[in-house]
């Protein structure tokens, strides 16, 4: 949706845009950083409906899950009066409140719903600060409102109704491996086509006079778009440094940028699961895999299949492939408190604790106390009588 930044977005080139009429590209001020899933909803849909007024298909291409479920379903809430498709102005609550201190800004919402304060994670700003923003401005408890979407015909445990009932939803995966190989070409391919050039002049028109004052904000709006902030170092030290160290620094950037991306497509394939795929109720659409591993077999794995199914939908009569299926677990819930004493962390849901205890961190920590408790146990039984020191049950050393 910014203007600028077109390369490392990865945004659709002039020339396919010319194909084909696409809307919500490039419309929005570099500068603007409380631009939301709501401005974003609120262009959305009326776009939406003109497309329907004309008897022509839309197609929603992401992208961010999360603005695209924004569309499917009715989960967003206005604190606003009058909605308005443009952007809030500078002095936005949200943003206000999240400047500040995280346990205070949690301790604000348990005052004022302690529901929602107990669904979300104190160091989560961002929701804390949305929740408490919704109970400012319409005098409701967020729970509250929730409550009153999903107990709306049609509605579920994680939202409102479905707006669009006969929508579907196709999604391309690939293996593992094939993608990450992909996403690397991807980004050699952004250098190649002038990706340090278009870094450089945003830089200089849109970051450079905010990091001279220390203002700069990779949290928000385009700033904190994959691919930016990872060449910070470069983009500040270049002309101040050896040519040696700013050739390092850029290969950081690269690798770096890299790295995050193939993090960033493996958490939209998550978000796909977790929440198209095992969303709990029956107002779900139908969701599609479609192979793109092997590139070579585009057309029989990925267009035929897709217009099969598009066709079938629009003629109204079952599509010949079957939807993907996944079993909802009953038994998980989302909202379990579990305190990691190894990691001092607070871990939110079932399948966050099992992700948790499979971390690489989790597991550093978790044999750092194995060997320190094995030294200590050898500690207190090394000898041949009962002047030795022994230990106690915990395996740690009686205090002197």
């Amino acid at each position: 949706v910014y203007k600028g930044l077109d390369i490392i977005t990865n945004k659709v080139s002039p020339q396919e845009q010319r194909l084909c009429r696409h809307h919500m590209i490039s419309f929005v001020d570099p500068l603007v950083s409380n631009y939301t899933v709501v401005d974003f909803r609120d262009k959305a849909v009326p776009l939406i409906s003109y497309i329907f007024a004309r008897d022509k298909i839309p197609i929603v291409v992401g992208g961010t899950n999360y603005y695209i479920e924004s569309l499917l379903w009715k989960v967003l809430i206005n604190t606003k009066e009058k909605p308005s498709s443009a952007p809030r102005p500078d002095n936005d609550r949200k943003m206000e409140l999240e400047q500040l201190d995280s346990a205070e800004l949690h301790q604000r919402l348990s005052q004022v719903d302690p529901e929602m304060a107990a669904k979300l994670h104190p160091h989560d700003k961002r929701k804390v600060a949305r929740s408490l923003q919704v109970f400012e401005e319409t005098g409701i408890p967020h729970s509250e409102i929730l409550h009153q979407q999903q107990e709306e015909e049609g509605g579920g445990p994680l939202g409102g109704p479905l707006k669009y009932p006969h929508s579907c939803i196709l999604w391309l995966h690939a293996d593992q491996a094939a993608l990450d190989a992909r996403l690397e070409k991807r980004v050699d391919d952004m250098v190649a086509a002038g990706l340090l050039e278009e870094l450089r002049d945003f830089h200089r028109r849109y970051n450079q006079e905010k990091v001279a004052e220390n203002r700069q904000d990779y949290q928000h709006g385009i700033f904190q778009s994959i691919g930016f902030k990872e060449f910070h170092e470069y983009l500040v030290s270049e002309g101040n440094c050896s040519p040696e160290t700013s050739a390092l620094l850029l290969e950081k950037g690269i690798q770096a940028l890299k790295q995050v991306t193939k993090r960033y497509a493996r958490r939209q394939n998550k978000w796909v699961r977790n929440r198209f795929l095992k969303r709990p109720g029956p107002n779900v659409p139908p969701v599609y895999g479609l192979e793109v591993s092997d590139l070579q077999r585009w057309e029989e794995d990925v267009l035929k299949p897709a217009l099969e199914i598009v066709e079938s939908f629009i003629q109204g009569r079952e599509p010949p492939a079957e939807p993907l299926r996944m079993e909802h677990d009953e038994e998980e819930n989302k909202r379990s408190h579990r305190v990691c004493e190894l990691c001092d962390r607070l871990i939110i849901g079932d399948r966050e604790w099992a992700a948790h205890t499979r971390s690489k961190s989790h597991l550093h920590h978790l044999k750092k106390r194995r060997k320190l408790e094995a030294s200590s146990h050898a500690g207190g039984t090394v000898g041949d009588s009962g002047d030795a020191e022994t230990s106690d049950e915990d395996g740690s050393l009686p205090l002197p």
